[in-house]
């Protein structure tokens, strides 16, 4: 017997159907194949996408984090944050195995909470992405700028003209993205390759030339009461550790390229497994040799933090053109948040929780029309910030960030759900760590998201982000709702995709099943 406790469609005016105040539309002949993706990443390709959304974070933004709490708060919310993305990521491969869809954490809160729990996910992982994505884009024009003024010197910024940077890149990361998914996950497994490297590199240069001074880690002069270690006290481990998941942020991406994975059960949990590896030894890194370099008070405020750790190596025109190689780490992330928000985006749209038209492939197979409307926002967030008179890498940095444990709470809710509600589900994958895995990672991103609306500091992003989401749950409210379309995502939450055993090999049961249209 079924243990789903799922809501039947009803029939609606014009042959249409209805369940709990949502109406589905029929989608016309045609629909699903004007919106199809192509499967063409392997494990590696994936390991590649993954870590590219993220490894910008180890070049730039991070560095806030010892201004807010000093060099041992950060350690310290380093390391809470780390503990965070273990359990969730452990989570989400959970559920990402189980429901292979583009949708992601839109998929897996629309299967445990319904359609509002999966607008109100898919509209924080949109935000998460596309700003994250802009602050890439913010860091990637300032090392470039830093690069090309150090062996020319000429500056845009000095000419108040970076956003010509931002426009250059911008369109460029567009055009490779709407290109065709296997040269995005062909770039973005290079590119990560290179990272990485350069990482390594800079660790060896960093432990091998004298510079390193591990006593300057703790040059930040303590605030009363306090110690060199937490200058600034305990409290400010909270406002450390949404700079901490800057090292991390985007791994959690994965499952939106399941429609593009080959075989996304098995390889999407061995790909997030691989690739958070990866990020936690190239962050140990620069947590700690680069503020040993440079020392901790001069990093808190660097805007090329590890472009001025190679400066205080080699000095000279050599340093730029080895930090030349380091912005290959923030173009990367460029290129994987770009494949982020687009698939975020693409998922949305077809399900018809946005608009129809930014789910469009065309021959190429790729969302277009989504990368070109998630480039327009990211650009216009940041010019309005950056010439409103706010430095834009900080602010949209945070809106990116309050943006992503809405997210991340959201799916440690729907697990918990999920595994309460349909304990007997056909999982190809099981987190090590269970529910008690996924309560800890919700705990941990409820607190950032408390440290984010307690922070005066953060207000605009806190504002910013009411903003949006009132108008986004008043638009769905009133048009939305009764426009979905019945999407891969929809038809699985509706058919009990999420059934005992029992059920599920009953005939006409809901045996898991990639729906191919």
């Amino acid at each position: 017997m079924s243990i789903t406790t799922r809501t039947e469609p009803e029939p609606a005016e014009g042959g249409d159907l209805a369940v709990g105040g949502i109406t589905y539309q029929r989608a016309e002949e045609g629909y699903f194949d004007k919106r199809q993706l192509q499967r063409t990443a392997g494990i590696w390709g994936l390991w590649g996408i993954g870590v590219a959304a993220v490894i910008s974070g180890d070049f730039s933004g991070w560095n806030g984090g010892i201004a807010a709490a000093g060099w041992g708060g950060f350690l310290i919310a380093t390391a809470v944050v780390v503990a965070m993305y273990v359990t969730m990521v452990g989570s989400i491969s959970e559920m990402a195995a189980a429901m292979p869809h583009t949708g992601g954490a839109y998929s897996f809160a629309r299967a445990a909470m319904g359609p509002w729990g999966g607008f109100v996910t898919g509209l924080a992982e949109t935000i998460e992405y596309v700003m994250t994505a802009a602050v890439v884009i913010f860091y990637s024009a300032q090392y470039a700028d830093a690069i090309v003024k150090q062996l020319t010197g000429f500056s845009l910024d000095d000419h108040g003209a970076v956003w010509v940077w931002w426009v250059v890149l911008f369109a460029a990361f567009v055009a490779l993205n709407a290109s065709g998914a296997e040269s995005s996950f062909r770039f973005a497994l290079i590119v990560s390759f290179i990272s990485v490297a350069i990482l390594v590199v800079f660790a060896a240069m960093a432990l091998f030339s004298g510079k390193t001074d591990f006593h300057s880690l703790f040059d930040i002069a303590p605030t009363a009461g306090h110690s060199a270690f937490l200058p600034f006290g305990p409290g400010a481990i909270l406002f450390a550790m949404p700079f901490a998941m800057w090292l991390f942020l985007g791994i959690e991406e994965l499952p939106l390229a399941a429609e593009e994975a080959h075989n996304p059960e098995r390889d999407i949990p061995r790909a997030g497994r691989l690739g958070l590896a990866t990020l936690i030894v190239t962050g140990a890194i620069v947590v700690i040799l680069n503020p040993a370099v440079l020392g901790a008070s001069a990093i808190s405020g660097s805007g090329e933090p590890l472009l001025d750790g190679f400066r205080a190596i080699i000095p000279g025109n050599v340093a730029a053109i080895l930090s030349a190689f380091a912005l290959v780490g923030l173009l990367a992330s460029v290129q994987g948040i770009m494949f982020a928000y687009a698939r975020n985006m693409y998922s949305l749209s077809r399900a018809g929780y946005y608009p129809k038209v930014l789910s469009l492939t065309g021959r190429r197979k790729t969302p277009a029309v989504a990368l070109v409307v998630g480039a327009v926002i990211g650009f216009v967030s940041l010019f309005v910030v950056q010439y409103g008179g706010s430095a834009a890498g900080s602010v949209v940095l945070n809106i990116a960030v309050w943006g992503a444990v809405l997210s991340y709470l959201s799916q440690m809710i729907s697990f918990v759900i999920l595994r309460r509600r349909f304990p007997a589900a056909r999982r190809p994958h099981l987190s090590p760590f269970g529910v008690p895995g996924a309560v800890f990672a919700g705990l941990m991103a409820l607190a950032i998201f408390i440290g984010v609306l307690a922070n005066p500091a953060y207000r605009p992003a806190v504002v910013t982000i009411v903003t949006l989401y009132a108008v986004g749950l008043a638009v769905f409210a009133l048009f939305g709702r009764k426009r979905l379309v019945l999407s891969p995502e929809e038809e699985y939450a509706l058919s009990g995709g999420l059934t005992s055993d029992a059920s599920a090999h009953e005939p006409g049961g809901a045996e898991l099943t990639q729906r191919s249209r």
